[in-house]
């Protein structure tokens, strides 16, 4: 489905859509090249570059003999200004400041996610080689290099958006780029209350929980809000605490002074050199840190963070792809399993259920708003099997002719067994409420 006209920021109409008008921006922009010093222009800020290359681009322009109406020439140094310096045609995509996800797949298909849903642009590449050109732009700014013998790459923006590219032989269509954005100011946690994510009810707890150094995983499949929820958690985090992150791609925007940010580093050409997430963890634990954030844990690390947590790093927190709570401790054994740990199911399920404290699952529900759908605790262990408890859950009740979804935010009834905890550390008991009383929660916007 194209996306309606009347969103102009996405499309690209009239002359500068036709055969003749890209073909007169390419022949420019190969003239531009000649002309200017690159090296001289590294050394300018933004704004004196784009001053220079729009007085190269004028002078260029009034020796071509194509007419121009002043709208196209307009159109055409601002195009060739995003291939110079930003990143041609998605500059404008990555401007709009509503939009959440950019999904290229190949050079004449470009999809945006704005409020949940997606659209098809009309924005095009002028071929592989092109896509090819920002792609490796993009890598290479963050030190990744993306190639046939490492088709594979995540590499971020400086605006700290995530990007994931692929390219043949892997991908058959074509160079397919995808980039989850993140906004200049970070969602704070009273926006995702505006947006009907959850209660003010929930923030107190998790607020609470925070303070009192539980360790929280926050679970969730892809897209559902784990980073954006994982930012507001650290929110809660006193300035007065040494915090290390580490992340595959440094996207995070914690706001505590003493923050020490740590990024794993991919193989060379040689296939040497590699860092993983397990070695930073590791590595962290002789930094002296009062808390650990890990971006997300998907191997191994998971061993090292466990142990963090059970060793005297509480109040550490990370992400986790799992569809619900119960998933989500089966995927930290089968985790801990991958590393190549020989030790009985009891022993592991043991140590899960003493490291981990609370489970804040966080969900995309099929309007493209995103909640937190389940706050649970990890009991400890009946038997063989660890157990849990709900105190928070978001009980859809139905979909709107809209197609939006309808529901209710509730504590479950049962008081958190970290209750005499929390109180004892400072917590008014008044903002402890576990009573089953239903809160409305009606369509919020989408984040």
């Amino acid at each position: 489905m194209a996306i309606p006209q009347s969103a102009n920021a996405l499309t690209r109409g009239g002359a500068a859509g036709q055969p003749a008008f890209q073909e007169l921006k390419v022949r420019v922009h190969r003239q531009l090249l000649e002309r200017l010093d690159l090296a001289a222009m590294a050394a300018l800020d933004r704004t004196q570059a784009e001053a220079q290359i729009r007085s190269a681009l004028q002078r260029l322009l009034s020796d071509e003999s194509t007419p121009l109406s002043r709208t196209e020439r307009d159109r055409l140094i601002e195009e060739i200004g995003y291939e110079v310096l930003g990143h041609g045609p998605l500059d404008p995509l990555l401007r709009d400041p509503d939009i959440s996800d950019i999904l290229v797949n190949g050079p004449r298909q470009v999809y945006v996610e704005k409020f949940g849903r997606l659209h098809l642009t009309d924005v095009k590449f002028r071929d592989n080689d092109h896509l090819m050109q920002i792609i490796e732009r993009i890598v290479s700014a963050v030190g990744r290099r993306v190639d046939e013998s490492s088709p594979m790459v995540d590499a971020r923006l400086p605006d700290g958006s995530r990007v994931n590219a692929i390219i043949p032989p892997l991908a058959l269509d074509g160079p397919a780029l995808s980039i989850r954005r993140f906004g200049k100011d970070p969602y704070k946690i009273e926006d995702l209350v505006g947006f009907k994510a959850l209660t003010d009810e929930m923030v107190r707890y998790l607020k609470a929980i925070v303070g009192v150094r539980l360790n929280i995983i926050v679970s969730g499949g892809t897209g559902c809000g784990k980073t954006t929820l994982l930012n507001c958690l650290t929110s809660f985090i006193p300035d007065h605490e040494r915090v290390v992150t580490i992340e595959d791609s440094a996207e995070l925007q914690l706001q505590q002074p003493h923050t020490v940010r740590l990024e794993t580093r991919p193989p060379n050409l040689e296939g040497k050199g590699e860092v993983c997430a397990r070695d930073l963890v590791r590595n962290c634990l002789r930094m002296r840190p009062d808390r650990i954030v890990v971006g997300e844990c998907r191997s191994a690390e998971v061993i090292d963070m466990l142990q963090a947590m059970n060793t005297g790093h509480d109040g550490s927190i990370t992400t986790v792809h799992a569809n619900n709570p119960r998933d989500c401790l089966g995927r930290l054994e089968m985790m801990v399993l991958m590393g190549g740990i020989e030790m009985p199911i009891k022993a592991i399920r043991q140590q899960i259920a003493s490291a981990v404290n609370v489970i804040v699952q966080a969900a995309r529900l099929s309007d493209g708003t995103r909640k937190v759908v389940k706050i649970t605790e990890v009991v400890g262990m009946e038997a063989d099997q660890v157990t849990s408890q709900d105190v928070f859950e978001f009980v859809q009740t139905g979909v709107n002719a809209e197609g939006m979804v309808q529901g209710h935010f509730r504590p479950t009834g049962v008081r958190s067994q970290y209750y005499e905890r929390l109180v004892a550390a400072g917590v008014r008991p008044e903002d402890l409420q576990f009573e089953s009383v239903a809160r409305s929660a009606p369509a919020g916007r989408r984040f």
